[in-house]
């Protein structure tokens, strides 16, 4: 004989699962609340806002922090505030007389003024504590050429590449203003040299040659 079922206690079970399921659908759908988000604004330790707050901040302590000096005036210089980053610099100089490198990113800043005779005074001035640094000579080169000093410019360019002969730039400026003088066989031999390490520079220098009668 066949045991009964109890209807009642299905219908009981099956409220209870139901119950069950709908607890499950409200967790999930609830979800995590998002967290609240802090007002006023974000400090970015590599921002050049909170760097140079950080400069100022140590110049205050120290106002002869040459270190503090040189960081601030090269965020100017960074910034394309070229005039503050010159006085700035020029303030390191009144501490360390003898950096040499500071003269020459004044040099570089004047150039970025397009000031090239003060430019070429601070490259001068900065060979004089760094004779061999080729970078120097090749910038300088730069600024006699809007000079309009071609010889100057030849012979500061050819002190690079006698420092550094796999000095692609130097080449490279070299190569064009033997064109701008019309001496188109100097600067195919500029070419050639470049071609042995650098093809980039070496193409785009034969570019320039073939604009040329």
């Amino acid at each position: 004989m066949k045991r009964g079922v109890n209807r009642p206690s299905i219908v009981s079970l099956l409220i209870g699962l139901l119950m069950v399921l709908l607890s499950l659908i409200y967790a999930c759908s609830k979800g995590e609340q998002p967290a609240e988000r802090a007002t006023g604004p974000a400090n970015n330790p590599y921002s050049n806002e909170s760097v140079f707050d950080e400069v100022q901040r140590k110049l205050k302590e120290n106002p002869n922090d040459a270190d503090a000096l040189f960081h601030l005036a090269d965020l100017y210089e960074r910034n394309a505030q070229y005039k503050e980053a010159i006085d700035t610099y020029k303030k390191v100089l009144q501490i360390k007389p003898d950096s040499g490198y500071v003269y020459f990113k004044i040099g570089t800043a004047y150039d970025r003024l397009n000031q090239p005779a003060e430019a070429v005074t601070a490259f001068q001035s900065a060979i004089k504590h760094m004779p061999t640094y080729a970078v120097i000579y090749n910038n300088m080169g730069i600024a006699y050429g809007k000079l309009n000093k071609p010889g100057e410019e030849i012979n500061a360019l050819k002190k690079a590449i006698a420092l550094r002969p796999r000095y692609s730039s130097a080449r490279y400026n070299l190569g064009v203003t033997y064109l701008k003088i019309g001496n188109k066989k100097a600067a195919l031999a500029e070419h050639e040299a470049l071609k042995d390490f650098d093809e980039g520079t070496a193409g785009a220098l034969m570019k320039e040659i073939r604009k040329t009668p």
